[in-house]
């Protein structure tokens, strides 16, 4: 039996259907009210100027007319200059012509920030695309083993988020062990108390929780660990007001996230709990918040070309605390709706085309039948022996990590019904020696 890898042609089109319609979509990442400097007229014309994620536009105010359109592949060049006549301009070289832009708000750095950030992201990625077209042209296999990947790549920062959630329960397990020993030492010195003057084991009461307590400073210290970073991109940095704009980085942890300029000087860190929102204002800007009382509350705004990457990371640490904007519901709606059916038809796909590698025949038929498949295979066919080893290889890393995943999710299920008797037993003892307490008094 012989199987065709039309059905990994149909994932592929509907993968590249689905990227088209995100990228024709002209997703705004930001405008600005500047002039420009057209140069049939000779004259400053007011407008907006645009940024996409592929292209720059301006736009006339008056007229409404599209003055400029421009893929930012085709710019080689972007400066801030100035002359005698014009001031606090920005250039940009795109092929043998050079647009001015001038009287740009909030002001010339900022829109040089994120205009210089953008094109060189897409010039990055431009050169990714260009050496990966100059070499032989990907079979079928290596799209599917670059989507298998993909989802590897999903599941292992799933598992180490998963993994921070365990080490966070063990954390609380031995908080709680600790409450218990505490509350163990109150027993005995409310004993003592309880007890008559001529008891004679008083001394030995006393001395009891004095050899305990090294015991607990120990495995407290043992809590800390180090955690791997899940991803970090490059992003253009705004902080309270829309004037103060730098570059930087934002890197995930699975305990939080983590702002820092360019240097690797960290400006801001966000443990989980101490973020109180993020808001997703377009696939490539967010804001996150922690809220404060009495004081100013800390939020930054952050914009990358590599957000895309980050905020499915973001959306599965903060599911409860982030929202999606009018603007990102759109991208949001277009990730989510296919991915199971797209996911679905992978898997299947995958399962057919190593079915059509490993078993090229079957049995079952008349020999000019399979002749006439195997010919037609052949053909179609551009999975190679070393490929299907590959892909065998990842599938069989998935089935481990899925395995390792439902092993450490029954043992947090186990931990969190231990953490509720432990509650549970903790607060019994606790409302016991207050009453205790509140005989003596």
């Amino acid at each position: 039996m012989s199987v065709s890898p039309s059905g990994f042609e149909g994932v592929a089109l509907e993968e590249e259907d689905l990227n088209g319609r995100l990228m024709s979509e002209d997703i705004r990442i930001h405008s600005w009210p500047c002039s420009y400097y057209l140069d049939t007229r000779k004259q400053w014309v007011s407008g907006r100027l645009l940024l996409t994620p592929v292209a720059i536009k301006f736009t006339a105010d008056k007229t409404g007319e599209l003055l400029v359109n421009f893929h930012l592949s085709s710019v080689s060049e972007i400066k801030k200059e100035s002359s005698n006549l014009i001031f606090s301009s920005l250039t940009i070289l795109e092929k043998n012509t050079k647009h001015w832009f001038s009287s740009l708000q909030p002001n010339r750095n900022v829109v040089f920030n994120i205009l210089e950030h953008f094109w060189r992201e897409q010039l990055l990625s431009s050169q990714g695309a260009g050496a990966e077209a100059a070499t032989l042209q990907s079979t079928k296999g290596k799209e599917l083993t670059g989507l298998l990947t993909g989802s590897q790549k999903q599941l292992e920062d799933t598992a180490k988020v998963l993994h921070y959630q365990g080490e966070q329960f063990d954390n609380i397990m031995r908080g709680l062990n600790k409450i218990e020993g505490d509350m163990d030492v109150a027993d005995r010195l409310l004993t003592e108390l309880e007890s008559p003057s001529w008891w004679p084991f008083s001394s030995k009461l006393w001395k009891a929780p004095l050899e305990t307590k090294p015991k607990e400073t120990a495995t407290v210290s043992d809590s800390k660990n180090q955690e791997g970073i899940i991803i970090r991109i490059p992003v253009i940095i705004t902080h309270r007001t829309d004037s103060n704009v730098k570059p930087g980085k934002l890197t995930l942890f699975a305990s939080g996230l983590e702002i820092s300029d360019c240097n690797s000087q960290i400006i801001h860190r966000f443990e989980s709990k101490d973020v109180d929102d993020i808001r997703v204002h377009t696939p490539y800007e967010i804001s996150v918040r922690q809220r404060f009382i009495g004081k100013p509350d800390t939020s930054y705004r952050l914009l990358s070309a590599k957000m895309p990457e980050a905020i499915p990371i973001l959306e599965m640490q903060f599911s409860k605390k982030i929202q999606f904007l009018e603007d990102a519901l759109g991208f949001v709606g277009a990730r989510k709706s296919p991915q199971v059916d797209l996911g679905t038809s992978i898997w299947q796909a995958a399962t057919g085309l190593l079915g059509g590698v490993v078993q090229p025949s079957s049995p079952v038929g008349g020999r000019e039948g399979m002749d006439n498949d195997q010919v037609q295979l052949q053909k179609q066919e551009k999975i190679s022996q070393e490929e299907a080893k590959e892909l065998k290889q990842i599938l069989k890393k998935l089935k481990g990590l899925a395995l390792e995943t439902e092993a450490e999710l029954e043992r947090q299920d186990e931990a969190l019904n231990s953490i509720t008797t432990s509650v549970d037993r903790a607060t019994l003892n606790i409302d016991k020696q207050n009453r205790r307490i509140k005989k003596l008094t």
